[in-house]
């Protein structure tokens, strides 16, 4: 049998956490995913994995062996696509992570409107709030938002959009308005996580940056329970304009401290080292990277 599809069968397999599944997701017969294992156990002479009527799990050697296949099937994907890196029309499984707000909103737009023009291509949208390993969970690009930690991370910066303070009128009948960044330490600062650093909110003054240490009643990991917390009277939020702008447009949200600039929130599109891109993910970007621009200085669509 061929060894590279047993090995993919096989991680598919130990990603799955069962035969079963593992062959569906290859859409092949759970026999054919077991024959596969067991040509591979019998090559390598050891089990990989330990096999019970009720769960199914990785012998010490099957972790070590999914690592190395891994790596070795990437490095058959980077192969391959050096090989068709002329490959003009995008075809194929394209998959995106995002999280969930701008990836419901912009992102799910700019894919739509993508996929009008290639019949040929099929994307796998995954919504998330935290960071993924690109290559472990078979992700071709993963938009980010604000800076980058991991400096290993191959990064193409989309676009940049403008954060906003603000807050309901009622919030600001019962507590004034702030005047400057430094009134905001005596109000409720709802506080988003996904925006870093996190309870840090930094201004531009007449005399240089000022970061003011914030602190309410609500912190998330995601802006939608601060937002409606915020247009409840709450608080005040630092969010993306396009995140709030309906929410301005239609009087929920006032904005505040205009006269004082705060850092953009830059837009990155991240993805696995290679040398040379598929044409689906070369593709994509470049019709991200435009689709963004033009967009996220306006609020998200509805």
């Amino acid at each position: 049998m061929d060894k590279l599809t047993s090995m993919n069968v096989f991680v598919r397999v130990a990603k799955a956490g069962s035969f079963a599944s593992g062959a569906r997701e290859l859409d092949i017969s759970r026999a054919m995913a077991t024959k596969h294992i067991m040509q591979l156990e019998s090559d390598l002479g050891t089990r990989l994995f330990n096999r019970t009527t009720r769960s199914l799990s990785l012998t010490d050697v099957g972790i070590s062996y999914l690592e190395r296949c891994q790596r070795i099937l990437y490095e058959v994907e980077e192969m391959e696509a050096a090989v068709t890196h002329l490959q003009t029309e995008p075809r194929g499984v394209l998959r995106i992570s995002a999280p969930p707000v701008i990836g419901a909103t912009h992102i799910a737009s700019a894919v739509s409107e993508f996929l009008k023009i290639h019949p040929d291509l099929t994307v796998e949208m995954i919504l998330q709030t935290s960071p993924i390993d690109l290559i472990d969970e078979g992700i071709d690009v993963a938009i980010c938002l604000g800076a980058l930690d991991d400096s290993s991370l191959v990064a193409r910066k989309m676009a940049s959009s403008l954060l906003v303070v603000c807050g309901s009128p009622d919030y600001f009948s019962q507590h004034g308005i702030p005047k400057t960044p430094d009134d905001l330490l005596n109000h409720s600062c709802l506080v988003n996580w996904a925006i870093a650093p996190k309870d840090k909110w930094r201004f531009k003054t007449e005399t240089g940056y000022t970061t003011i240490n914030v602190s309410g009643r609500i912190q998330a990991n995601v802006a939608d329970p601060i937002r409606i917390a915020a247009i409840s009277g709450l608080g005040l939020v630092m969010l993306p304009l396009y995140m709030v702008g309906r929410d301005i447009e239609k009087g929920k949200l006032k904005v505040v401290l205009e006269n004082y600039l705060l850092p953009p929130l830059d837009v990155h599109a991240v993805y696995p080292h290679r040398k040379y891109l598929s044409a689906k993910v070369r593709s994509f970007m470049d019709f991200l990277q435009e689709w963004l621009e033009h967009r996220l200085s306006m609020p998200a669509p509805e």
